[in-house]
């Protein structure tokens, strides 16, 4: 039970962000009978809500929405070969529950991580009367790691990287009738070598800082109706100062756009546009997105002379370096210094690994951040589904967004192969993320792991977007360029002398440790910062001493943002705010409110 703090119930999604009614239940496997959690040591509370008809049924992809689509959530079948085999001739009568991961509980397999072997997953969907005469996208949010992808038997793509969603046009290889849909993934966890992969904390063998790995799809696959010219992506970028939204429709063909964006049902803006183009869309009298008011606008676009159109959101918000009325470098919000009291959430799910089990739940370590009194989440060695980061932009929570890490043993260089395949999954992330007026900091590398080309990756990174601000490395290996001069400090909290043209942060901090009996994902080899504490008193009182340094140090040092290790428990590591069920509240919620509300300077 949560102490001292309730939690308000979802709030439903605007309608350009809802599920198509019917679309979640068209083309279901015909198998859904017979699926079961595998045995597991805690579950959320969510996890019981998991329907395995129709697992995850919403919008996958609330940033450029369309009417209708078909999920491809549920039971598939599944086997394994060698990582270089050809798709199987058949398949055993094995169910896995897609979108959840193979290692987890909540895919029904629950097995050990299967480096060695390529996972291959099969279903069968049938293609709605109604999308005749369209072309039919297939999209896959994330499958982890190298992945191919077959359409009644026709090879259609294949991709690699574990973090970021690809598309394919199928409609070449569909039939009438019935279709079969075949999708491969292996997931070799390469660490500690030069041709080292991406794979954040990911392990065959967990323990420590690391956890279970997750192999295979881990978020949602859907089919989609377009017509022959559609919109293929937007980006939009705020300029708060000059009153404008810049925006870039990208489409299949050459074609014009209509554009309007309204402020609730008040139409503030009309424009029109040449796809590929930038077009400068004034949004007049700005009402500004922050934590404390996030503000959403909201799109639509329409193709002229074709039949597509699209929804999507956007916040007028800028951030910045500047100086502060003293004179000290910070980071600006809106042109103005707010202190950034942030928590480290790494995005791990009991019975979900990967995948929270319901958007429900999604949500709810967002929202119990912020009413925790941070407005700071520093989402670490992990990207999350899209849905996430809408309910960061919803809600109004900063974020700072990792780079997942590859790892290198000392003394390695990595191979030209690896480092461009870090480049390339580094690119896809930022562009699959650029719109989130949520997302503030870009962050490349974590204390020096796999470290390299920091000075041409900073550089590379404001050239893709040169919005937002740059964290070179966080912890350990900063290499003076970028942004933020960030230090990490356990217990802490620390920084480094304040520097003259950067801004001074504590990427991470605290790690207060509190065992919680029953409520954790073992009793062994557990991993915190300092003694194990028992007393929830005794640990709350450390907390308050901890945010109180902070504040002396944002005051005294120019600090500019502090992250506190950590939100939740992750598996053996037990320095969560809350416990890995997210069931059980460690410290005095209302103490660490208010502490974090000191440090922030909020009255």
């Amino acid at each position: 039970m949560i102490v001292g703090l309730a939690v308000a119930a979802a709030s439903r999604p605007a309608a350009s962000q809802a599920a198509h009614p019917a679309a979640n239940h068209a083309g279901r496997p015909a198998a859904n009978q017979g699926w079961r959690s595998a045995p597991v040591q805690l579950k959320t509370r969510w996890a019981r809500d998991v329907n395995p008809a129709a697992p995850l049924p919403a919008y996958p992809r609330p940033q450029m929405t369309r009417p209708h689509w078909l999920n491809l959530n549920g039971l598939w079948q599944y086997t394994t070969s060698a990582p270089d085999a050809a798709p199987p001739a058949g398949y055993p009568a094995h169910r896995i529950l897609v979108p959840f991961a193979y290692e987890s509980s909540l895919s029904g397999v629950g097995g050990a991580s299967i480096p060695d072997k390529r996972l291959w997953y099969r279903r069968s969907f049938t293609v709605p009367a109604a999308w005749q005469g369209q072309h039919v996208l297939l999209h896959f949010g994330a499958v982890n790691w190298d992945s191919s992808v077959f359409v009644n038997g026709h090879a259609v793509g294949a991709h690699r990287g574990g973090y970021t969603g690809f598309s394919f046009d199928i409609t070449d290889q569909l039939q009438p009738g019935e279709n079969e849909l075949e999708v491969s993934a292996w997931n070799p966890l390469r660490t500690n070598q030069p041709d080292a992969q991406v794979l954040g904390k990911q392990r065959m063998h967990p323990g420590g800082i690391f956890y279970t790995a997750a192999t295979g799809i881990w978020q949602t696959v859907w089919l989609e109706p377009v017509p022959a010219v559609h919109i293929t992506a937007l980006r939009m970028t705020p300029d708060i100062d000059r009153k404008i939204l810049r925006l870039t429709v990208s489409a299949s063909a050459d074609a014009q756009y209509r554009v309007t964006a309204f402020d609730g049902t008040h139409a503030v803006a009309i424009g029109t546009g040449t796809a590929g183009r930038e077009l400068e869309l004034p949004i007049p009298h700005p009402h500004l997105w922050s934590p404390d008011d996030p503000h959403l606008y909201t799109l639509q676009v329409v193709l002229l002379g074709s039949d597509d159109s699209i929804q999507s959101y956007f916040a007028m918000r800028k951030i910045s370096l500047g100086r502060d009325a003293q004179g000290h470098m910070r980071m600006l919000l809106n042109n103005h210094f707010v202190f950034e009291m942030g928590t480290l959430d790494q995005g791990y799910w009991p019975a979900g690994v990967y995948t929270a089990p319901t958007d429900a739940a999604l949500r709810y370590d967002i929202a119990i951040t912020k009413q925790l009194g941070f407005n700071l989440i520093r989402k670490h060695a992990k990207v999350e589904p899209p849905r996430w980061y809408y309910w960061a932009d919803k809600l109004g929570m900063l974020v700072w967004q990792d780079m997942p890490q590859m790892f290198l043993a000392k003394g390695q260089t990595l191979t030209p192969a690896a480092a461009a395949e870090f480049e390339k999954e580094w690119r896809a992330e930022i562009a699959e993320l650029d719109n989130h007026p949520s997302i503030i900091v870009w962050t490349i590398f974590n204390e020096g792991w796999g470290q390299h080309d920091t000075a041409a990756l900073v550089a590379l990174t404001k050239q893709l977007d040169p919005s937002r601000l740059v964290n070179d490395a966080s912890g350990w290996t900063d290499m003076g360029v970028g942004d933020l001069q960030d230090t990490h400090a356990y217990p802490g909290p620390g920084d480094k002398p304040p520097s003259p043209d950067r801004a001074t942060v504590d990427g991470e901090f605290g790690g207060v440790t509190l065992a919680v009996p029953k409520h954790m994902w073992t009793t062994e080899k557990l991993k915190g910062y300092g003694k194990v504490l028992q007393d929830p008193a005794i640990a709350t009182r450390h907390y308050e001493a901890l945010l109180a340094k902070v504040a002396q140090l944002r005051d005294a040092d120019n600090l500019s943002a502090a992250v506190y290790t950590q939100i939740t428990d992750v598996e053996q590591e037990i320095n969560g705010l809350l416990t890995y069920d997210r069931a059980v509240m460690k410290l005095n919620a209302a103490a660490v409110r208010a502490a974090n509300l000191a440090a922030r300077g909020v009255q």
